[in-house]
């Protein structure tokens, strides 16, 4: 059984790994074993310190988890459950009601929104929320919605903070996230040159890590996964894909699909996915509302489930306790609140006030846990498959891990026989928009580390695109590994600098609401896109 690698949007489950390709025993396959051979000790290592796991009541976790669940808790209640009480306001910034067009950036709140989404809806949704339920059974699902609800709160923090601190460059672009409210932040609230440094350092640290995880998890894999998706669908190992000129390609098209939009910019970015995120969420929330309508007599079961399994934790391992810690690793490692990388996409929108897209950003965990990985987990529990409750059994019985894509795959089934053929739709929209999300971070971190100029952004872009066409052919799992680790690594530096720069959020969101109070904000009639 090959082992998990990943929790995040780009869960790594075995299905996938498994029908990678091994580089038709030559060259290729060499080269892929001597860089896999390289950083070996160096994914290891990092992996073995971002992953270490404690034990909590007899149930394990990553530390990493606690890290980020404690910010959830500890902002909510700092912002007084903000996430409840603004959240039909938050609803209306997104529609543009009180943003007018000539207002500095690039993209509207919506855009803003897509693009956001776009990097943490994945096939962690889909493959992560198998396992959560088969790990942490029924009651798992209370959890991941109660950890996706605390997460809303850290988006809405570094969010807010992307905008603050964000640069407006002369030609109207915009250049935001954890690079330049650490730098600028930090500055701030330590005077003198110790602000400076740390500010600067934390930022360079953040800058490189979202750098290297935006070419290896947010590039190499998704390609490595859409072409091992169309491939096992396609026949397996006797489809026309299953050679690796077949899969070169398939990078090459990948590349040139996501850089004719890369290239653009983040404008470009922001309309393709406020068109592709709910596109993709359409069609697989439909095939979810659809397994549950068909068996809609069960629904009430299935939450009674839920509920029941939350608290009591029958036939899961570690009990309660156990269903709960899966829960919220599945919920943390999805949603991506407190990491980082959302801050990026966020910084680009069309405002004055910063304290509005922190609003908007709320609603991304939303999105993603909330609505998407619960549709998920209760299309599984309602449809019951032999597959799931023998994966269970399994692993009560001697900890063996079944993969996650089969166990949600199974419920699809058992109502969609066709449905690994949408699934494999599924894969390829999460993959692409992913990746064009991941592009834009990646360029505004490059660009922190070797400038913004024309030259130096083409550059980036070129070689954005040929990771692509590499991703498709060879695997590089060590890299890989390397790279989820270092996301991972980021939300440490990055959660440091909320705690510190949270105060300022609370300004700009007074700042924000006095303005409504006085009438200063102008209302606009509402708007998408």
């Amino acid at each position: 059984m090959v082992p998990v690698h990943h929790y995040g949007s780009v869960f790594r489950s075995e299905a996938v790994l498994a029908q990678e390709p091994e580089g038709g025993g030559g060259t290729l396959a060499r080269i892929e074993e001597t860089i896999n051979s390289w950083f070996d000790p160096i994914a290891e290592g990092l992996g073995g310190f971002v992953f270490a796991e404690v034990t909590v009541f007899g149930a394990t976790f990553p530390w990493i988890v606690s890290w980020l669940v404690l910010a959830g808790i500890i902002f909510t209640l700092y912002f007084g459950f903000i996430q409840f009480r603004s959240f039909k306001l938050a609803t209306e910034v997104v529609r543009g009601k009180y943003t007018k067009d000539d207002e500095p950036g690039e993209i509207t709140h919506f855009q803003a929104l897509s693009s956001a989404v776009s990097g943490t809806v994945g096939l962690g949704n889909i493959a992560g929320v198998g396992v959560a339920v088969t790990i942490g059974g029924a009651g798992a699902t209370f959890w991941m919605v109660l950890c996706g609800l605390l997460g809303m709160c850290t988006k809405f923090v570094e969010c807010t903070l992307g905008v603050r601190y964000r640069e407006v460059h002369p030609d109207g672009t915009v250049s935001g996230g954890p690079m330049h409210y650490l730098r600028k932040g930090i500055a701030e609230r330590i005077p003198g040159s110790a602000g400076r440094v740390i500010g600067g350092t934390l930022a360079g640290l953040a800058a490189v890590m979202i750098l290297l995880f935006g070419i290896g998890g947010g590039n190499m894999f998704q390609a490595n996964q859409t072409v091992a998706q169309l491939r096992d669908v396609t026949g397996g190992e006797d489809s026309i894909l299953a050679s690796d000129g077949a899969a070169l390609i398939m990078g090459l098209i990948l590349a040139v699909v996501v850089g004719a939009v890369i290239f653009g910019g983040i404008k470009s970015v922001g309309r393709v996915t406020s068109r592709l995120v709910p596109s993709m969420a359409a069609i697989y929330v439909a095939a979810c509302a659809i397994v549950i309508l068909v068996n809609i007599d069960l629904v009430p079961g299935a939450f009674g489930q839920i509920f029941s399994g939350a608290f009591t934790g029958e036939g899961v391992v570690g009990g309660a306790i156990g269903a709960l810690i899966v829960g919220f690793t599945r919920a943390a490692f999805s949603n991506e609140a407190g990491l980082g990388s959302a801050p990026i996409a966020h910084s680009a929108v069309k405002t004055r006030y910063p304290a509005t897209e922190g609003l908007v950003a709320l609603l991304e965990p939303f999105i993603d846990t909330v609505v998407v990985c619960t549709m998920t987990a209760l299309t599984i529990v309602i449809a019951n498959s032999q597959f799931w409750n023998d994966a269970k059994a399994t692993y009560v019985a001697d900890g063996e891990k079944a993969d996650g894509v089969t166990v949600t795959s199974s419920a699809f089934e058992t109502v969609l026989p066709g449905f690994p053929y949408v699934l494999t739709l599924a894969v390829i929209l999460f993959a692409v928009s992913t990746m064009i999300t991941w592009g834009y971070y990646g360029q505004k971190a490059w660009g922190h580390l070797f400038g913004e100029s024309t030259f130096s952004t083409r550059v980036y872009q070129l070689v954005y695109c040929a990771f692509i066409v590499v991703g498709a052919v060879l695997t590089f799992s060590s890299v890989l590994d390397f790279t989820d680790a270092v996301l991972f690594l980021l939300s440490v530096v990055n959660i440091a600098g909320l705690y510190l720069l949270a105060p300022v959020v609370k300004q700009e969101l007074a700042k924000f609401r006095a303005r409504l109070r006085e009438g200063d904000v102008e209302v606009e009639p509402e708007r998408i896109g």
